[in-house]
């Protein structure tokens, strides 16, 4: 049998095993490569950390040229408070896979001590949820007759409250934890169990940024995943910026995929950064790889070259509003 009749046999096989995994783990929290410039995302303590309100879009889509492969789309802002100790942040995620689309929305609180100096330990809740809706019309069953599918089409609405933590210097290292959802347990009902099943994500993160020279940056970084049932995931990456302005790295999720990234200080108001993923397991062979594409605003910012990312407060005596001397790169 000439091979170009067996691929596409290969990747139905892999659609129905991707919209399975989607099943049982519906409510894992979405997978990003740029996840040092997304930490807001899945972690709530880390909203109000930020030195000025800032907006940030993304897109990624995974497996591309496999039907019915994952893409996401997240819209966040975090907006930090004059008193800089509390923050706010909003949290809006649409995540399809196969047959099924998830809409995630959460309003984050975070605030924080001060623990040291320059080091400070923020604390922070979210509340929200989480709409699921799995046309089945879009998928090929084993047994089409089967009564959970019958009715075509299936909604329902559940309710997420998440809680994290996140320890920073104000310039070289920072490490969080968080758990975006505890309302696990109890989010299907007995109809909905037969298709998925949910458990707790604990998400822990860290990085710390060596300064090489003065226009010279370098920061790893990494991001675990733990959902029990689940390989634990693990992310590891490396970034070297340039001049304040240039971003370029790399990042191996273990057993699954290396990634290159890169990223511009486009102003001092705007960043934008994009990733690709090769598959280093079984999927590599049959999908496109996979493409990240972050876009972030910094309100009240201006000027050209002073760093995409927060920046450490100036040590100076403090006068009204915040003042900025350097950035600190994450």
């Amino acid at each position: 049998m000439p091979d170009k009749t067996i691929l596409p046999i290969y990747r139905k096989v892999l659609l129905v095993v991707l919209i399975a995994v989607g099943y049982v783990h519906a409510q894992k929290e979405p997978q990003y490569t740029q996840y040092m410039y997304n930490i807001g995302s899945f972690n709530p303590a880390y909203v109000g950390t930020v030195e000025s309100p800032e907006i940030i879009g993304l897109y990624r889509a995974q497996w591309v040229d496999i039907p019915g492969a994952p893409t996401t789309i997240r819209a966040g802002a975090n907006i930090p408070f004059s008193n800089e100790k509390m923050g706010l942040g909003i949290n809006i995620v649409n995540d399809e896979l196969g047959p099924s689309t998830q809409t995630y929305f959460d309003v984050a609180y975070s605030y924080e001590i001060q623990l040291s100096d320059e080091t400070k330990l923020s604390f922070g809740l979210n509340a929200g949820g989480s709409s699921l809706n799995i046309d089945y019309s879009k998928g090929t069953f084993e047994d089409p007759s089967d009564n959970s599918i019958l009715g075509g089409n299936y909604s329902n609405f559940y309710p997420t409250v998440g809680a994290g933590l996140f320890m920073y210097h104000e310039e070289d290292w920072y490490l969080g934890a968080s758990v975006p959802n505890f309302l696990t347990d109890e989010l299907y009902n007995d109809e909905v169990a037969t298709i998925v099943d949910d458990y707790m994500q604990l998400n822990v993160i860290g990085g710390y940024v060596f300064q090489l020279g003065d226009q010279t940056k370098f920061k790893p970084a990494f991001l675990v995943n733990y959902l029990k049932g689940s390989p634990v995931t693990v992310n590891l990456s490396a970034n070297f910026q340039f001049i304040d302005a240039l971003t370029v790295g790399a990042s191996y999720r273990f057993d699954n995929a290396v990634s290159g990234m890169a990223g511009f200080q486009i102003s001092n108001a705007m960043f934008i950064g994009y990733s690709y993923d090769y598959n280093t397991n079984g999927l590599g062979e049959y999908s496109g790889g996979s493409h990240e594409a972050i876009l972030k605003f910094y309100i009240g910012r201006g000027g050209f070259g002073s760093g995409g990312t927060k920046k450490s407060k100036s040590k100076k005596p403090k006068s009204k509003g915040k003042q900025i001397d350097s950035p600190r790169f994450f």
